[in-house]
């Protein structure tokens, strides 16, 4: 048994379930909203991002970051404009070699950095994992079965995670391509915000199938350039990941994009939503596409929605409209 500190209040909340009922750890869910723990403490359930999944009194509920003191893992499940600041105020709490997994799937917005690269910078004395791949919270805190990859170049940090959360409903596998897995986990959310805009216009499944496989087409490009291998993206945090979140209503990503192909502003959607994560990652794929010269056109042609108040049928059209080419031409 691991004691194990769950630092944000929506998946991270079904994780804690899911290692507390399943491997009976020693697991505390921290968030930084105090109203948020007492109405968890109240209602015995995350009511609002989390309806229905019982929280078991076994798991400690807390704002008070000192918990990570004597912490085997500290699980970070926090939307990625927060990962930087949250990890300033967990380094006086954090021991050397403490396991630190991320289970949030971003890319820092302004930096254009991978969260691997932020943790490093922020919290040197941990073992960094990222852990990534289909696992819609919704799911998780129910115990319904799925797999994910845990990427670290540290193995032994890997295995422990492998360890200590696989269970008859959560499968772990191991790799070592911590960029490909970051980035398979943080692109496949602009896919899905594009799918839902398809699903928002009326468009069919054909339409979205091209979507998605043109679309991993992009994260492979612009992994190979950031030094990821492709195959990572044949696996979990690729096709499986993007499959997800393309095609599930439990999707922020894709129920902002809904709303946006039937005419509701880009704010207006995430705001209404939540949480997007691909509405902020759009601009930094786009960023990182400009920087390092890769074309990626459904990735530019969602920045413009998003940011430049292009119409999105005339986009569609354009997309369609480009010049033919070979399925694998290098700039394609």
């Amino acid at each position: 048994m691991a004691k194990i500190t769950v630092l944000g209040g929506g998946f991270g909340t079904a994780l804690a379930v899911m290692l507390y009922t399943t491997q009976q750890h020693d697991v505390t869910l921290w968030s930084a909203i105090p109203a948020e723990i007492e109405a968890m403490r109240r209602d015995g359930e995350q009511k609002e991002k989390l309806p229905g999944v019982k929280i078991p009194s076994g798991i400690s509920l807390t704002t008070d970051l000192s918990v990570i003191d004597d912490s085997d893992l500290v699980l970070f499940a926090i939307p990625s404009a927060f990962v930087r600041s949250t990890c300033q105020k967990v380094a006086p709490h954090l021991r050397e070699g403490t396991v630190i997994v991320n289970a949030g799937k971003g890319i820092e917005e302004d930096t254009y950095k991978l969260m691997s690269t932020v943790f490093a910078e922020e919290l040197p004395q941990g073992a960094y994992v990222v852990m990534t791949g289909p696992s819609h919270a919704e799911e998780v805190g129910r115990n319904i079965p799925t797999s994910v990859v845990a990427a670290s170049s540290n193995r032994m940090a890997a295995y422990l995670v492998q360890e200590w959360f696989s269970s008859a409903t959560f499968r772990v596998y191991i790799n070592d391509d911590v960029t490909g897995c970051e980035l398979g986990g943080a692109l496949k959310n602009v896919i899905a915000l594009s799918a839902g805009i398809s699903d928002g216009l009326g468009y069919g499944d054909n339409t979205k199938a091209m979507l998605m496989t043109r679309g991993l087409h992009e994260i492979e490009r612009l992994g190979s350039a950031l030094g990821a291998r492709a195959n990572t993206f044949a696996g979990l945090t690729g096709i499986g990941d993007l499959i997800v979140t393309c095609t599930s209503m439990h999707s922020r990503n894709r129920r902002a994009g809904i709303l946006i192909g039937q005419g509701v502003s880009p704010e207006a959607a995430v705001e209404r939503v939540g949480t997007v994560e691909g509405y902020y990652c759009c601009s930094a794929a786009h960023g990182l596409a400009q920087r390092y010269d890769i074309e990626m056109p459904l990735t530019d042609a969602l920045y413009q929605i998003l940011y430049k108040g292009a119409d999105v049928r005339e986009v569609v059209q354009n997309l369609m409209a480009r010049p033919k080419k070979h399925e694998y031409e290098k700039l394609t």
